[in-house]
């Protein structure tokens, strides 16, 4: 693990002179931030070693380094999945690099179905806390000592100094947006209205196909985390209306600027 990992940041330390404390993975639909980085260097996935390819529409499949209000910032133009086939290993491999980069924060963006009947298509959440429903943890087999402990507490997983500097934030910009429970599953299918119940039910407000993982790990390897979920589509249209990735990419449109002001005002203050 520890050689691969190494492997990795030599490889991207020879592409670029930045050194990020930052970084952000940008989910469906929200790519829109990148445009906002100052752009030094742009890295395919396919060319760095020990990475995967993103397989789905909206993941660009780039790291991008630059500056973001001043700081130092490495942005995951898509991430990859559970369901697309890659272990819980691949798909974390990406916070496991940013650990061994120096990066302290990381900013987690996702599209989500919004489970709480106040949401609505294009709100903005802020992750407060989440419900795993992944089949396996990605800290499943031998622990590395070096990047955490074997028995990580995730009682600040969704770090709240972060929480609560971006509320203040959103106070003072005047965004729109709620804190609540995401629930992460492993898809691909979209939830039956069966499940949006009953997930609203055990405590979630916000229910997708990603997040968890990447959270679980870069918490266990001492990065503060922060998250946000922009409601794709709502709990009031579900079994009355179908829901596609397109209506998803469409819906999370809604929040590109918000959630674009969001993150950068948040770098500035760190």
């Amino acid at each position: 693990m520890l050689t691969k990992i190494e492997a990795t940041c030599a490889y991207l330390k020879s592409r670029t002179q930045l050194r990020p404390e930052i970084a952000i993975i940008l989910g469906t639909g929200l790519g829109d931030l990148a445009n906002q980085i100052e752009v030094t260097d742009v890295i395919s996935y396919h060319d760095i070693p020990n990475f995967k390819t993103s397989t789905v529409a909206g993941h660009k499949g780039q790291l991008v380094f630059g500056m973001l209000a001043g700081k130092p910032v490495m942005a995951m133009q898509g991430r990859l999945h559970y369901y697309e086939g890659y272990s819980m290993q691949d798909i974390t491999f990406p916070e496991k690099v940013m650990w061994m980069m120096g990066v302290k924060y990381l900013f987690v963006s996702n599209a989500a179905g919004g489970l709480n009947p106040a949401y609505k298509a294009g709100d903005i959440m802020i992750i407060a806390d989440h419900i795993n429903l992944f089949p396996e943890n990605p800290l499943h087999g031998p622990n590395c000592d070096e990047l955490g402990t074997r028995f990580p507490d995730m009682g600040n997983a969704y770090n709240r100094d972060l929480v609560s500097m971006a509320e203040n934030i959103a106070h003072r910009l005047n965004i729109p947006y709620h804190k609540g429970v995401y629930v992460g599953t492993q898809g691909p299918s979209f939830e039956t209205v069966a499940e949006y119940k009953y997930f609203h039910l055990i405590g979630g407000d916000t229910v997708g196909m990603s997040t968890v993982p990447e959270i679980i790990v870069a918490h266990w390897a001492g990065i503060k985390c922060f998250g946000v979920s922009v409601v794709s589509n709502a709990l009031a249209d579900a079994g009355v209306k179908e829901t596609s990735h397109e209506e998803v990419q469409r819906n999370t449109l809604i929040a590109q600027t918000n959630l674009s002001t969001l993150f950068r005002e948040l770098a500035r203050e760190l």
